[in-house]
């Protein structure tokens, strides 16, 4: 596969997941301010900064969602946009299923207009997107060979959901006292405020997390749990634990396609993460930093991805032709 194609596959995925994250975030975010209350705020930080001399979203605002702007991609519109030009550079590699469906949503949001979409129903515009990328993915997985391209599709989703998931994490630890979170209070038993107790409640439902630890851990919602559920849990499809086990299968895939050892840097990277999830232990984690383990996960994320753009993608002749 050639690499521009490669790299098509991988940021067309991963701005598209990138574009959910943002519009799922924003929905929890209406849903918590509808009394104007600033409760919310820190998943805001997880989407990504807004555009120079811009403040900082409000339920009435339309700046996050409207921006069409490509250099602003950290928007869902913008992010959206971003996607489908990189589809659009191997049109002729995707399905025609996975065409429309992006297309569908380029339509979407190209054609909303700003004040309408916030003074009628913006929890029902960003929950379109959510499910217009879920059934993108739905669509990829029927549709398109589960070859190289598939799996550059798996690797730039996954990356991208275990830098994000990470970031929300790290965001709603910085404001929470070290001595309540490393002891677990939960709202229930007076250790902490009701806001807060609706601030990681809404981060649960913005990872799309929020059923899945209720059976895992009842509603008992505390700090440490959620970042056990979030990081370390094998099998719920949004912890980081989970994907970075994916993005590892799909490096080695290609490294077995190519006729690569599958013990090159990028599968080393990311070995190295997964070992790390692995054998950690939330109680230790908890007592030394989660602000330093955070950081550390996004880290070794971003080396993935240098990695896989050094070994795939941005490549040296003389490395090619010595492969």
């Amino acid at each position: 596969m050639l690499s521009r194609v490669a790299d098509a596959f991988y940021w067309m995925s991963r701005y598209l997941e990138r574009a959910e994250h943002a519009a799922r975030a924003v929905d929890v975010y209406l849903s918590l301010t509808l009394g104007g209350s600033t409760t919310g705020d820190a998943l805001l930080a997880s989407v990504g900064a807004p555009p120079t001399g811009y403040s900082r979203l409000r339920v009435a605002d339309p700046r996050l969602i409207g921006r069409l702007d490509a250099r602003f991609r950290d928007a869902v519109a913008g992010s959206i946009v971003a996607s489908r030009e990189n589809a659009r550079h191997v049109r002729e590699q995707v399905s025609s299923e996975m065409w429309e469906q992006l297309n569908r949503m380029y339509l979407l949001v190209r054609e909303a207009e700003q004040e309408q979409v916030w003074a009628d129903e913006p929890g029902t515009f960003v929950r379109a997107i959510v499910e217009g990328a879920n059934l993108f993915h739905g669509v990829t997985e029927s549709t398109l060979s589960h070859d190289e391209g598939w799996h550059y599709i798996q690797i730039g989703r996954y990356i991208e959901r275990a830098t994000t998931t990470a970031a929300m994490l790290e965001t709603h630890f910085g404001g929470l006292d070290p001595k309540r979170a490393a002891g677990g209070a939960a709202a229930s038993d007076g250790g902490a405020t009701l806001s807060q107790y609706v601030e990681w409640v809404g981060l649960l439902r913005a990872c799309a997390a929020f059923e899945a630890y209720i059976r895992h851990y009842t509603a008992d919602v505390r700090p440490e749990r959620i970042a056990e559920f979030l990081l370390l849990n094998a099998e719920f499809p949004r912890s980081v634990r989970f994907v970075i086990d994916r993005v590892e299968d799909s490096l080695r895939a290609i490294a077995r396609k190519l006729g690569r050892p599958s013990n090159g840097r990028p599968e080393r990277f990311a070995g190295r993460l997964k070992a790390t999830l692995n054998y950690s232990q939330i109680d230790e984690i908890m007592a030394d930093s989660p602000l330093r383990y955070l950081e550390n996960v996004r880290k070794q994320c971003e080396q993935v991805h240098a990695a896989l753009y050094q070994t795939y993608i941005t490549y040296s002749i003389e490395a090619a032709i010595a492969s």
